[in-house]
């Protein structure tokens, strides 16, 4: 990893974003994963996501997913559901459960520690689950310090916390595209008292909206000084805004172009990240295979099914074996991890 003296600064990622060719990038990028990570290998994780309610009282611009508590066709999953998309999980080899909602105004805490049990006493799943912005709603609906509610749920089995939520580290771009929602502040907190108590977290980015390059990096600057302190996140993942169906659909979507750029930027300013991922779910497979030589070398999960960004109009969701070839095609070896990163054999 690069040492503090050699670190890219801010002023020079906003020179890399707005004058640099991308292949001389991409290679400046490729270099530096090839130094982080196994350069023969991309890894990948078996998993599915589960959104267990859509029901939620942020009110985002971007998302087409959440509704109200008095809405229709608003959910809360029985188990037996759960359980049945766990149980097809496991028949397929998967090792991990992505497990997120809505911020939910009725359910009690004992709903999810419950689950959580139910979960890892039963399927024996790593769970990844409740993103920084369900955390903080937790926080703020059962009036609990927020080490409490982590030290609570991970007793009753989360293993780790997903970085969703990120959208954009910078308080001026969440207030004008969120409302109830945490804030940047809130989010990093979260992740900090998570490696604090030993549990690893990833980091995302949602960009290509309203935030400039400026606002990016001052998301990545902040990521960096936290991984410097803790050392607890395992992997950064970015991908593209789909605006179709959300209220900013007005904004044309970033394209394959402006995303490997991004990753690459990514992979040099977080020099203190082990794993860079690719974001098949919104730039599928041939951009996902450039992405492992732009500085990804992670193609992340099969997911089995989305439905966050499905509600947006875009998702790529695959299979194992879809997975493999496309790491294979692209020349590296394949290998099956967990979200700890253990390499399965």
């Amino acid at each position: 990893m690069s040492s503090v003296v050699n670190r890219i600064s801010p002023d020079e990622a906003v020179e890399l974003f707005q004058n640099s060719d991308l292949i001389e990038l991409g290679r400046r990028a490729h270099e530096a994963r090839l130094e982080i990570a196994d350069p023969n290998v991309v890894t990948y994780v078996v998993d599915r996501n589960v959104n267990y309610s859509n029901v939620c009282t942020a009110d985002c611009d971007f998302c087409n997913f959440y509704r109200k508590k008095n809405d229709e066709d608003a959910y809360v999953l029985p188990d037996e559901e759960i359980f049945q998309k766990l149980k097809e999980l496991k028949a397929v080899g998967g090792t991990t459960v992505l497990l997120q909602g809505g911020l939910s105004p009725t359910l009690p805490f004992s709903y999810y520690t419950n689950l959580l049990t139910k979960i890892k006493e039963n399927y024996g799943l790593h769970i990844h689950g409740f993103s920084s912005p369900e955390i903080i709603a937790f926080h703020r609906l059962f009036k609990r310090p927020i080490r409490d509610i982590l030290v609570d749920l991970q007793a009753a089995g989360l293993d780790s916390i997903p970085g969703g939520g990120a959208e954009i580290l910078h308080d001026d771009v969440r207030k004008s595209i969120t409302r109830g929602k945490c804030s940047t502040s809130e989010w990093l907190e979260v992740m900090e008292t998570a490696h604090g108590l030993g549990m690893p977290t990833t980091a995302t980015m949602m960009f290509g909206h309203v935030e400039t390059y400026e606002h990016r990096i001052a998301h990545l600057e902040a990521l960096r000084q936290l991984q410097d302190r803790t050392g607890g996140f395992t992997a950064f993942i970015c991908w593209t805004f789909q605006p179709n169906n959300t209220r900013m659909s007005e904004i044309i979507s970033a394209g394959g172009h402006a995303y490997l750029r991004q990753l690459a930027v990514s992979r040099l300013y977080l020099d203190n990240f082990p794993h860079i991922q690719a974001s098949l779910i919104t730039q599928g497979p041939k951009v996902g295979q450039l992405s492992m030589l732009w500085g990804a070398d992670d193609m992340g999960g099969t997911m089995m099914e989305e439905n966050v960004v499905k509600s947006a109009g875009t998702s790529c969701v695959t299979n194992e074996r879809q997975i493999v070839k496309m790491i294979k095609d692209a020349g590296f070896r394949p290998q099956k991890r967990t979200t700890r990163y253990e390499w399965i054999d």
